[in-house]
């Protein structure tokens, strides 16, 4: 472009996930390659930019900008309006600006980029082998913001000040640690220390590592990787603080070791995740797709739920009786140090007793972890918000989110309609998230927990006033569930100066799988759960439902029966096996049934208790149709977590059985009932024939999915409705979400299931939000 050209000048905002990604270095190169003046700066909005050059530089600059944005980056809107010039020279980043109006979206924690990790693992490198090697393209983010603009001075980097070498790299613009918040150096970053925890158990078990008198484990070599690998291969308990905070490691292979970390854990069943080195340990241990390898080697790093190989090497206290496993790839340079020096896969699950927040802050985990772990390998750079690791299943050939948290919040999703005013839902109880709106905007919490106790519910609490002050929202409307127990919903009412609305909990479920395919409906709505409330009063969980994002009736459900002893139901799936068995056969009842003889007296006490009345509310739950039958099969009539009986019939079904056992669909005026009692019947009978439980087990998921699907037909012919919508815990069953999927299909129907958040509990606030936004949209609230 010839001098001749009259210079132009324009005033650009970019907003989406543009701090702490690199952006201001991406714009600062591109203005200087292209010769333009001007400045880039962060604010409380994103990225503000004045760029001045000759008009077709300028427009190139405009174009670039948008495409070639840094792989972290997510530009969610930009606008641009010309300005005077000014006829300066030379490109700047100008001071971050701070204001009371704060649109800032906030980037997820992301996993050691390849850079880094080339340089972890060079001798030459001045970042060799340091635990904290990080740049613009990864590292840690969402997990140690204080507060935005995101600067260093606002997240827990805060009080380590940069050595020379590294403030070189944070002011060079051709660097790509170039304003990266979190950089450091073995010069001038936090320090890597192994704690003894030996204290409290006398040491590491099965031999192993001496410690002496020092509270610090000595390696053979002084490295704390190393000493806390040696940890590991003494069969130790080895507490290592992550990104959100601290797990807890036992070598994969050690049966003692695994079942001493389930006895002091608390954590009698419940599987466990495993680290894998590389991509090779994960194709050994388990059936790995194009879409798994996806998953653990993308920047998220989540566990992702496989196939397991038979004759995999992890111990059986592993996952005992699971015919998968949850592997994940290191994410942090300090797992990949750990694999370095531990080549086996280890064990690495939660920081906490069993129902319990994971531990993030380290005297808290000091304190808690001190009954389990035998030593601690921990740093000083401070973890400012808990997140859980993320959790992915891989079902009909992509990711299904089963727990959305590190790596992934609080990334915003779309909402549409936006939201009028900002928006608080504060979900469900169990797999607790929250979820604020402002605008198009839906940004769900990370993972909670389960919102039973003290410290959970500070958890919630805490979270939601602090991505509150990171994004700038201000809530005018809280969405919250309708059971009037829940402490979510306790929090809602007694929330000052908002308006609420509240959002049966199945019609959430429905309106998160909507929002989640940016469709707002009408659908047909297949919720199956545990357990919700319905507006009759009763426990809903297996239902059918004719819903947008504002409004649903009850279409179809499932035949109810009592839930004796309520919540106690769910403990003891054989209480479920004893109401369905006594609905399908009434005085009928064979005498000769395992699962009666094995209760002795409890069983007839529990079937007067149902009878009366007393404690056992009504349920068409899907999920505890799913115990009684586990029950029935002698596969659980206890369940130590939650599903737990559920997961356990789906593990024994054969998934290339085709046979279906088959099941009346009664029409009661305008709601349609299922008979489970026919399916009921089915798994009895063919039980006391002697069939063994693989065929019967995939016999009744068939036989559910054929009739469900035969159920939405009947809705779509007095509807016209052709599109389904899959929601709700069961649907991580893999089984039953591919056979109602593939039904549905061959049926004619468009079906939409869940993408971006789970179709569990962990969902339900993104769908109270969508309601939320609909509803008052439409000027309904």
């Amino acid at each position: 472009m010839g001098t001749g050209w009259a210079r132009v000048r324009v005033r650009i905002r970019v907003e989406g996930i543009v701090q702490g990604v690199g952006f201001r270095p991406h714009v600062h190169s591109l203005a200087r390659r292209l010769e333009l003046s001007g400045w880039v700066g962060n604010d409380d909005h994103g990225v503000f930019i004045e760029a001045e050059g000759v008009p077709g530089d300028v427009a190139r600059f405009q174009e670039e900008l948008r495409d070639q944005a840094p792989p972290l980056a997510a530009i969610h809107r930009m606008t641009a309006s010309a300005i005077p010039a000014r006829g300066d020279r030379g490109f700047r980043i100008a001071a971050s600006r701070g204001g009371d109006q704060r649109v800032t979206l906030i980037s997820p924690d992301v996993a050691t980029c390849d850079d880094c990790l080339a340089e972890l693992f060079d001798p030459a490198d001045r970042r060799y082998r340091h635990p904290f090697v990080n740049c613009t393209n990864c590292g840690p983010r969402f997990t140690i913001i204080r507060d935005v603009p995101y600067d260093r001075p606002a997240t827990t980097m805060a009080t380590f000040a940069m050595c020379g070498e590294c403030e070189r790299e944070y002011l060079n613009p051709a660097d790509r640690r170039f304003h990266a918040q979190p950089i450091c150096c073995p010069a001038c970053g936090p320090v890597l220390r192994l704690l003894d925890g030996g204290v409290h158990h006398g040491g590491v078990h099965h031999g192993g590592v001496s410690r002496g008198d020092s509270p610090y484990v000595q390696g053979s070599d002084g490295d704390p990787i190393v000493a806390a690998a040696e940890v590991l291969r003494a069969g130790g308990i080895l507490a290592v603080k992550g990104l959100g905070g601290y797990h807890l490691a036992v070598d994969a292979a050690d049966e003692e070791a695994t079942r001493t970390l389930r006895s002091r854990k608390r954590r009698e069943d419940r599987p466990f995740a495993v680290m894998v080195p590389d991509l090779r340990a994960a194709h050994a241990l388990c059936e790995l797709d194009a879409e798994g390898e996806r998953l653990l080697t993308g920047p998220w790093r989540p566990i992702v739920l496989l196939p397991r190989r038979p004759g995999a090497a992890p111990a059986g206290a592993v996952a005992p009786g699971d015919r998968t496993l949850g592997l994940m790839l290191p994410y942090t340079p300090i797992h990949h140090l750990l694999a370095t020096e531990f080549t086996r896969p280890y064990v690495l699950t939660s920081g906490n007793l069993s129902d319990e927040p994971i531990a993030h802050r380290d005297g808290d985990a000091l304190v808690r972890l001190a009954g389990i772990a035998d030593a601690f390998l921990t740093h000083d750079r401070p973890i400012h918000i808990r997140a859980d690791d993320s959790v992915v299943l891989v079902a009909r050939g992509r990711a299904l989110p089963l727990r959305r948290s590190r790596g992934y919040a609080p990334e915003p999703l779309r909402l549409s309609p936006p939201a009028r005013r900002p928006v608080l839902a504060c979900g469900a109880e169990l797999k607790s998230t929250f979820c604020l709106a402002r605008q198009g905007y839906a940004f769900v919490s990370h993972h909670i927990g389960d919102l039973e106790n003290y410290e959970t519910l500070r958890s919630f609490t805490e979270g939601i006033e602090h991505l509150g002050r990171l994004l700038g929202i201000t809530p005018g409307l809280v969405a919250h569930d309708l059971h009037p127990e829940y402490l979510s919903t306790k929090y809602a009412l007694d929330l000052d100066s908002v308006d609420l609305t509240g959002v049966q909990h199945h019609h959430a479920h429905i309106a998160s799988c909507l929002a989640d395919n940016a469709e707002s409906g009408p659908v047909i709505g297949v919720a199956f759960d545990g357990l919700g409330y319905g507006t009759d009063g009763t426990i809903w969980g297996g239902e059918i439902l004719v819903a947008d994002l504002v409004d649903f009736t009850r279409a179809g459900r499932l035949a109810p029966v009592p839930m004796p002893g309520g919540t106690a139901a769910i403990r003891q799936p054989w209480r479920m096996a004893a109401a369905h068995l006594k609905a399908a056969y009434g005085a009928a009842l064979p005498e000769d049934l395992p699962v009666r003889s094995r209760q002795g007296t409890r069983w007839e006490e529990v079937l007067a208790v149902a009878e009366a009345g007393t404690n056992s509310p009504l349920t068409s739950s899907a999920g505890r149709l799913f115990d009684a039958v586990a029950a029935i099969l002698g596969l659980r009539d206890t369940a130590g977590y939650e599903g737990q009986a559920a997961i356990a019939l789906e593990q024994r079904a054969d998934p290339t059985e085709s046979d279906a056992y088959p099941v009346r669909i009664l029409d009661e005026g305008a709601l349609l009932t299922i008979q489970v009692a026919d399916l009921i019947r089915a798994v009895t009978e063919e039980t006391r024939a002697g069939v063994v439980p693989t065929l019967v087990s995939a016999r009744f998921h068939n036989g559910l999915a054929a009739v469900t699907a035969a159920a939405c037909a009947r809705v779509r012919e007095s509807t016209g409705i052709g599109t389904v919508a899959l929601s709700g815990g069961v649907f991580q069953n893999r089984l039953l979400l591919d056979g109602l999927a593939g039904a549905l299909g061959l049926g004619g129907f468009r079906v939409l299931t869940h993408r971006a958040v789970p179709p569990n509990d962990g969902g339900i606030s993104f769908g109270q939000a969508a309601v939320a936004a609909a509803r008052d949209a439409l000027g309904l609230l």
